[in-house]
């Protein structure tokens, strides 16, 4: 049923609960694990980017850095697992680069928090998961960040 299951992070506190059912999916179903981190091009504009391209680059390059500790740490608890992950890293706009990846990697299903880190911004333009769960052709699993 599921082959590649897709799991986006932001790179949050809390979404080890989306990786923990993700992860235990693809055990089930003997799937491929897709870790997707995208550096938002909207980030560049709340970091207050403004300068050379020297400092275009080292603001690049700690964003880079944190996606690539965000599907590490996915990677690291899917080789615990024993499940083969795919570890991407892009740059765009989340929930758009999201559904893109879907359709380019032939995704079954995607599994990802109900919340990210966005804080007011995700209120004012709503989260990337309620984007995600409308435009997305597959199913959305959603699992909040903490039990009530």
């Amino acid at each position: 049923m599921y082959k590649n299951i897709l799991i986006p992070t932001d790179g949050s506190e809390g979404t080890e609960r989306a990786i923990s059912n993700g992860l235990d999916i693809a055990q089930q179903y003997d799937a491929f694990v897709h870790a997707l981190y995208v550096i938002d091009t909207a980030e560049l504009l709340e970091v207050g980017y403004i300068g050379d391209r020297s400092d275009f680059e080292a603001t690049m390059e700690r964003l880079e850095g944190e996606a690539k500790r965000a599907v590490g740490d996915i990677g690291e608890c899917a080789r615990q697992n024993e499940v083969d992950v795919i570890k991407v890293v892009r740059i765009g706009v989340p929930y758009e680069t999201i559904v893109e990846y879907v359709d380019e990697a032939n995704i079954d299903l995607i599994v990802m928090c109900t919340h990210g880190r966005r804080g007011l911004h995700r209120y004012l333009l709503g989260s990337v998961t309620e984007k995600v769960i409308r435009v997305a052709d597959v199913p959305v699993l959603t699992v909040r960040i903490h039990d009530k």
